[in-house]
């Protein structure tokens, strides 16, 4: 499974931004989908996950939650993020990744659980 995101880019503060992951292939055995982002200097931070094949229980860490959702259309095979209002500290780049197993709070915030990852898309958010 090859995982592409996309949709990153320079926006002012107040501003919104919707990420894209688009899976190569029918991800029969891809069970949870999980955005991270990874500022400059940082450690890799859980951003939200998703349950890919219903599509419930989107979580969030409680830093998260209000200004980000994650969604998923199984037809076009590809996950969203869709985050505002965005502040300069959202500034960081941005990975999609995909686990073979169905995860749980307590394990989704730990990428050694993730199987496949993207590329990442740079997410710039001026004050």
């Amino acid at each position: 499974v090859q995982l592409v995101d996309s949709g990153g880019g320079l926006v002012q503060a107040g501003g919104s931004l919707r990420l894209s992951c688009a899976a190569s292939e029918r991800t029969f055995s891809v069970y949870t989908m999980s955005w991270f982002r990874q500022a400059p200097g940082k450690e890799r931070e859980f951003v939200a996950a998703i349950a890919w094949s219903t599509g419930g229980n989107p979580y969030y860490p409680d830093s998260m939650k209000g200004r980000f959702t994650i969604s998923r259309d199984n037809a076009k095979n590809t996950v969203y993020l869709q985050m505002n209002p965005l502040k300069p500290e959202d500034t960081a780049v941005y990975y999609c990744a995909a686990s073979i197993q169905l995860l749980r709070p307590g394990l989704f915030e730990n990428p050694d659980y993730y199987n496949y990852w993207g590329q990442g898309t740079q997410v710039t958010v001026s004050s």
